[in-house]
């Protein structure tokens, strides 16, 4: 009992001292943080400060990171630049060798301070926010205030040389477009790119113009930010120059201070009461550049938004918006490129058709003032929107001062004009029309059959307008039932309605195939369109349930309603008794199979376009389509090349039509071999993740320019399998030998590898590592950073 007692004593007072030892800033040499919600970060000694793992939006990803503690949101004002985000599990650990190292769940090291010292003692959380390594003398041996991420802070300084990036969001932590950078020559600058993690196209929209070319002894050297939340830049002599003009002083002991540069270009100071109550949130003492959408315009890069996008200046922030007929690349990247809703077609024009296919979006006072290729003076209203409708290179016009501007796709440096008052006219297919605008050619023709007919009934006798009325009833209720007929079955979407001898005849009998597939066989057709003959492509269904019709039309109908520019469109179907197939667009240049395993290999260029339109493709069917659609048989078969070599996807949604009579369950495909993900053969619940997978064998291929499972001689050479050759190579480091002989790849070094980690990630056996499509898509495209992958298989050795 005396021995109970004891103990309880000692605990009520080791308690306290254990909060207080927590809370002194110190951290002892083997401290260990695990990313996970029960993680205690460690705290400065006033608490204002915390290093740990902040949780993020996705639950199972965490940020090695420091925040304001002491205040609601817990703002964070550094991270570890070279990991935007780790998995669950992920720890941190204060090594006695090399200081603090980041490792993933599976042990492998994401990121290290480096800091390799005999001498290190202990680190420490300090009020300032700046997290230091401590050798034995107390001297600092690495600190976090000279990494900075996108925020400085009160008592930070900056030396010339010294970099911030933003963030690609507020709440995605990779590397955004902008920069902050402290020149050499004394110079502080923003940049923006066209691209994160690109050194090339920086356009610089803020300098401080500290530089002294004529008297260097009085150029800026150093960066100060003060107790007070002034920012200055000290020269060589000792002056100083105020960056920014607040107009008015908080008090320090009342209130936080700091200064970042946010995803949207925007460099700002920003204060934020220390006994914050409520939702109180930062207030902004000053911001740089007064107006970005104009200082951020240049020759090169796409401005302060993306491109293809329109800025306005509200309350000195940049917002970014698409214009009609245009969707964000990202949905999640509101400042980011937009891309347009249908794809143009130079032989459709050239055809003399482009009034029937095309029209336009009026935008008042809109203008893209870097992209043009043909200037027409002097020009008239009319005269600008015809030039630009009859030239199949045209995807916009501005008129303005009786001049007519044509640009070309991309549109970069979009930017709303209140003092020019340009008329832009955005081109868009009239079948792709944006909502709200009525897109039918036929409108003005119908108007003036009106006003015939009208004018014929005031001068006819009552007898004939009754006949005529009669007559034009009937001939207007004949084509409207065609019309539903042909190209409305559904009352749901476009698709044309064909009867089995109409595709008999458009075949020449079933003629000439184009090849078979697991749905069925393939022929090539030619069919009169708008008056003039298109090739088709026919799909004869040979394994789709028939007794479910009903079933059938309203799968054929979510295809139909599919519309990217990286997927085969659907132009029609036919169900008729037992025959049931479906008409598609003829793709000229094939299938990616037959273009990417021959000799020579295709281009390094091309392959890597082709990769991330198929990235872009499949993230359309499994977020941005109305119904999500799992394509469930990615292979380089199903991916067809169009005339200008842009990848589409075919046979998606086709996955449905073959188990429409098993409970509408996945569980029966199994896809292709070398393409098929684990959890096929698990009977676990299947998810877009299979595609994932399959898209990581693929893209391997389009690295290699290998088949994922080669012939049985290849066992000897260790490449049989090609997930597992290329984990090996990856490794090893040796990545030349994945695309040996092709120079253009072996001097894309930094995209190869980029390619070949994401390759991995997608493939890994265990679907809840692999990403979503689309952070593969963001990562190919190099706006997020690709982490190193873990090995895929948990067993292999």
């Amino acid at each position: 009992m005396a021995y109970t007692f004891f103990h309880l004593i000692f605990f009520i007072f080791l308690i306290p001292l254990c909060s207080l030892a927590q809370n002194n800033g110190r951290v002892p040499l083997g401290s260990i943080l695990t990313a996970n919600e029960a993680s205690n970060p460690w705290l400065s000694p006033s608490g204002d400060f915390a290093f740990g793992f902040q949780q993020l939006e996705d639950k199972d990803l965490f940020l090695l990171s420091i925040w304001y503690h002491n205040i609601p949101d817990k703002t964070v004002v550094w991270y570890v630049n070279s990991s935007d985000s780790v998995p669950r599990g992920s720890t941190v650990k204060l090594d006695a060798q090399i200081g603090l190292v980041l490792r993933d769940p599976q042990g492998f090291q994401l990121w290290s301070t480096n800091a390799i010292s005999n001498q290190l003692d202990h680190g420490f959380m300090n009020d300032t926010g700046n997290f230091v390594l401590k050798g034995r003398d107390n001297s600092s041996l690495w600190e976090s205030f000279s990494f900075p991420a996108d925020t400085i802070l009160p008592l930070q300084e900056l030396e010339t040389g010294s970099v911030l990036n933003s963030r690609h969001s507020e709440t995605n932590f990779s590397q955004g477009r902008f920069s902050l950078r402290f020149l050499d020559n004394g110079d502080l600058v923003l940049t923006a790119r066209t691209l994160p993690n690109t050194t090339y196209d920086d356009v610089v929209y803020y300098d401080s113009q500290t530089s002294k070319p004529t008297n260097t002894s009085n150029s800026g050297y150093r960066l100060v930010f003060n107790r007070n939340g002034i920012i200055s830049i000290v020269t060589s002599n000792n002056q100083t120059e105020q960056i920014g003009s607040p107009t008015l002083f908080p008090p320090v002991s009342e209130d936080y201070f700091r200064a970042t540069l946010a995803s949207d270009g925007i460099l700002a100071s920003y204060y934020h009461p220390r006994n914050s109550t409520g939702n109180q949130n930062w207030t902004v003492l000053w911001s740089k550049p007064d107006d970005i959408c104009d200082t951020a315009a240049a020759a090169t890069g796409s401005g302060a938004c993306g491109y293809n996008s329109i800025c306005n200046l509200v309350n000195g922030r940049p917002v970014c918006e698409c214009p009609d007929g245009y969707t964000l690349l990202d949905p999640n990247d509101k400042y980011g490129s937009c891309m347009p809703n249908y794809t143009q077609s130079c032989g459709e024009v050239e055809q003399g058709t482009a009034g029937e296919l095309y029209d336009f979006v009026v935008i008042n006072g809109a203008d893209w003032p870097r992209s043009d290729y043909q200037v027409m003076t002097p020009s008239t209203e009319v005269g600008c929107r015809e030039a630009c409708l009859h030239d199949c290179f045209c995807a916009a016009a501005i008129f303005r001062n009786n001049t007519c501007y044509k640009k070309k796709l991309p549109l970069s440096n979009g930017w709303n004009s209140g003092v020019l008052n340009p008329v832009a006219f955005l081109k868009y297919r009239k079948s792709d029309a944006p909502p709200g605008i009525e897109g039918s050619s036929s409108r003005p023709k119908d108007r003036e059959t009106l006003i015939v007919v009208e004018s014929v009934l005031l001068g006819s006798s009552f007898f004939l307008n009754i006949l005529l009325i009669v007559a034009a009833c009937s001939g207007f209720y004949l084509i409207y039932k065609k019309n539903i007929v042909k190209s409305h079955p559904n009352g749901e979407t476009n698709l044309r309605y064909f009867t089995y001898k109409e595709l008999v005849e458009a075949t020449n009998g079933f003629k000439e195939e184009l090849g078979r597939g697991s749905f069925g066989i393939v022929y090539k057709g030619e069919l009169q369109i708008s008056s003039k003959s298109s090739a088709i492509a026919v799909k004869k269904l040979d394994r789709v349930a028939q007794d479910t019709e009903k079933e059938f039309r309203a799968e054929v109908n979510t295809i139909g309603q599919t519309n990217h520019k990286n997927l085969v469109r659907l132009l029609g179907f036919c169900d008729e008794g037992q025959n049931r197939l479906l008409v598609y667009e003829y793709m000229r240049n094939g299938t990616l199979s037959s273009f990417l395993f021959t000799t020579p290999k295709p281009s390094w260029k091309l392959r890597t376009q082709i990769a991330m339109g198929i990235a872009r493709g499949l993230v359309y069917l499994h977020e941005e389509c109305s119904i999500q659609i799992i394509h469930c048989d990615i292979k380089p078969q199903n991916i067809l090349l169009d005339d200008y070599y842009n990848a589409r996807i075919s046979d998606f949604g086709m996955a449905k039509l073959l188990v429409m009579n098993q409970s509408r369950t996945l569980t029966n495909i199994r896809g292709t071999k070398g393409y098929v993900a684990p959890e096929w053969f698990r009977n676990t619940q299947v998810s877009a993740k299979v595609d994932v997978y399959s898209f990581g064998v693929l893209l391997l291929e389009i690295i290699c320019c290998r088949r994922s499972v080669e012939d049985i001689e290849s066992v000897e050479e260790g490449y049989a399998i090609l997930t597992d050759w290329v984990w090996d190579c990856f490794q090893e480091r040796r990545l030349d030998t994945l695309v040996e002989n092709d120079s253009e790849a072996l001097n894309d070094k930094t995209m190869l590898e980029r390619f070949v980690k994401v390759g991995i990630w997608c493939v890994q056996e265990d679907s809840s590592i692999r990403p979503k499509m689309r952070k593969v898509s963001q990562m190919l495209e190099g706006i997020v950073e690709v982490m190193v992958p873990p090995c895929p298989s948990p067993f292999a050795s």
